[in-house]
């Protein structure tokens, strides 16, 4: 390589390598980050971010230099070292002290622009009070349907048909699965003959006796085996009704239990269906917080993502001895997403309490903390609080505020500790 390329090339790595080292050092001792170091603060007019920028294309800018040195200079410093030319190291480090020297004692402005902590931010601030609060409990709970049903069939038979799947909406009165019964449509065409002759016969003796050719008791006999006759009609009609399962109401399919093929005989379950549309909430709850629990009652609910207020309307007046708990039932508003089965929990209330909330708005979260913005005559001060439960558009502040302090609502993400604040009202 030859000498001029040689020598720009340490020029520019010794250079490279004090302005990193200077940038670094000037963010380290005279940028320092936290509550208000570096928020603010220019050094010849730029601030901490903007000479962390720097920093960072120098270094890459150094690494560069320093991998085209070793490549393209390792004879010649070879060299240098064994000819003892030490006076160009040391020029090189006396420069580099001089920039790091002069970066550091560059002066430190504080400027009032933009989302400067000295500039006064238009806020809204609300005062603290107690509020009552019921201290509730919550109880586990499973989402069932107020309309389920079992069917099955009434008389037994091969199931013909099976027209259902699980998951399918039916209607009230479709038909569910038909069952081959071929003896009781014959005992009714064995029936239907026997009903029509005892009808001649009745309307025979009925003629006969206005001329008085039979007697009273002939007639009441002719009139049994008539209605007898009857009676086994209907019987055989009904019988053949039953061969076909319908819907007792709209619903949805949930189980299949039978299928084409399969012998159905009277209680023994071919589908279950259920009504999506009504749905409750069914709870165990203890049996030491029960009498705080009355018939026609509201509570809070939350399942999933959905909060809702159910009504008791079941109560149950034996506990478990088991898990000594009441099951207790509550009817749910319609509510997209809800479904059977789903787990829920019930907000049992226990006892009246008096607590600290402010709108959610006033909470800063960052990382693991949550803090917030109280008043301090024209100035905001950061205060680390502890959360507890939300209620509605507002947080419970369980520690880290007072009654009476007033917290910024409005704008509370863009303050500093320390801001000079303006209140609007």
């Amino acid at each position: 390589m030859k000498p001029p390329l040689r020598r720009a090339l340490n020029l520019l790595l010794y250079l490279s390598f004090c302005l990193m080292a200077g940038t670094g050092l000037l963010m380290a001792y005279r940028l320092v980050p936290g509550s208000r170091g570096g928020q603010g603060l220019h050094v010849l007019g730029w601030n901490r971010h903007e000479w962390g920028d720097l920093h960072t294309w120098v270094s890459y800018f150094f690494a560069a230099l320093v991998v085209a040195h070793l490549a393209m200079s390792w004879t010649w410093l070879v060299k240098c070292a064994a000819q003892g030319r030490a006076w160009r190291l040391a020029a090189g480090l006396l420069a580099g002290v001089a920039i790091i020297g002069s970066l550091l004692l560059l002066p430190v402005e504080r400027r009032r622009g933009r989302g400067g902590p000295d500039r006064k931010q238009d806020v809204r601030v609300l005062t603290i009070e107690a509020k009552p609060h019921v201290a509730s409990e919550e109880v586990v709970a499973t989402v069932n349907p107020k309309l389920r049903s079992v069917i099955g069939s009434n008389v037994g038979g091969r199931i013909d048909k099976m027209l259902v799947t699980p998951g399918q909406k039916v209607k009230a009165g479709d038909l569910l699965a038909e069952l081959d019964v071929r003896e009781i449509r014959a005992k009714l065409d064995q029936a239907t003959p026997v009903r029509e002759q005892a009808e001649k016969d009745l309307r025979r003796f009925a003629d006969l006796l206005t001329k008085r050719v039979i007697t009273q008791q002939e007639f009441e006999a002719a009139d049994s085996k008539a209605r007898v006759a009857r009676a086994a009609v209907v019987e055989a009609e009904t019988m053949l009704g039953y061969a076909k399962v319908t819907a007792p109401f709209d619903g949805i399919i949930t189980r299949k239990l039978a299928d084409v093929g399969d012998l159905a005989t009277p209680g023994k379950p071919l589908v279950e269906m259920e009504d999506p549309a009504a749905l409750r909430l069914e709870a165990a709850v203890p049996e030491a917080i029960v009498d705080r629990i009355s018939l026609g009652s509201k509570l809070g609910v939350r399942i999933g993502s959905n909060e809702l207020e159910g009504v008791v309307r079941e109560i149950s007046p034996a506990a478990d001895p088991n898990s000594r708990t009441l099951l207790v039932k509550l009817d749910l508003p319609t509510a997209p997403g809800l479904r059977t089965g789903q787990f829920g929990r019930v907000a049992v209330p226990v006892a009246e309490t008096s607590v600290l909330r402010v709108p959610a708005s006033a909470v800063i979260r960052r990382g693991q903390m949550e803090m917030v913005f109280i008043r301090d005559g024209d100035h905001a001060r950061l205060r680390i609080v502890k959360t507890g439960k939300p209620v509605g558009g507002e947080i419970e502040i369980v520690s880290g505020v007072n009654t009476g302090e007033e917290v910024v609502t409005e704008n509370a993400a863009a303050l500093s500790d320390g801001q000079p604040i303006e209140v609007r009202r």
